[in-house]
């Protein structure tokens, strides 16, 4: 089984992934990892160094190798769903989970995170409304499920993504979540 989660930056694909992963005992894996190590540097590096186009080409061949050859829970870059070929392989060779953030939350959460190259501008609210508005729809036509982040704990989203994986049968469902038998 393979499950992998798309979203804006900081919008929990690998705090919410590495839960889940534990959860149902899979292995985890987060393509920004994945990438730096083949790079030899930090994303922002690179990004600084060679730009966004140069990334996004390491970023598809890596995403088709992971979508490929790894069972289990795979957290994407924000930016994963830009190329039409990644958007296609993720919906096709796995179930995509699309955890979306109202902007204003997720700057709450990254708005002291200096890893993060596409924040790093004057305005990184306005960035993250206009990453937002740009990406959502490619976000959804990439996932299987939407799960909105808003407040709930990591592990109330993880319970609300269980739940959605076994009422779409990529899980069995567990006996605590069947509702009772009527009896006669």
């Amino acid at each position: 089984m393979s499950i992998f989660f798309v979203g804006l930056p900081g919008s929990g694909k690998t705090t919410i992934g590495r839960q889940l992963a534990r959860r149902l005992g899979l292995p985890f894996v987060d393509s920004d990892h994945v990438i730096e190590d083949r790079l030899g540097c930090s994303i922002r590096e690179f990004f600084a160094r060679e730009g966004e186009d140069s990334f996004r080409d390491v970023e598809q061949q890596v995403l088709d190798d992971l979508s490929q050859h790894h069972p289990g829970v795979l957290a994407t870059g924000g930016g994963s769903v830009l190329r039409e070929v990644n958007r296609r392989h993720l919906h096709e060779r796995g179930h995509v989970i699309y955890l979306r953030s109202a902007p204003e939350d997720v700057y709450r959460r990254v708005r002291h995170d200096t890893g993060r190259p596409l924040l790093q501008v004057d305005d990184p609210m306005g960035r993250l409304r206009s990453l937002y508005e740009a990406r959502d729809p490619l976000y959804r036509e990439t996932a299987h499920h939407v799960i909105d982040t808003g407040s709930p704990s990591v592990s109330t989203l993880v319970n609300m993504i269980i739940m959605q994986l076994e009422l779409s049968g990529q899980l069995p469902a567990r006996p605590e979540s069947v509702a009772p038998q009527a009896t006669r």
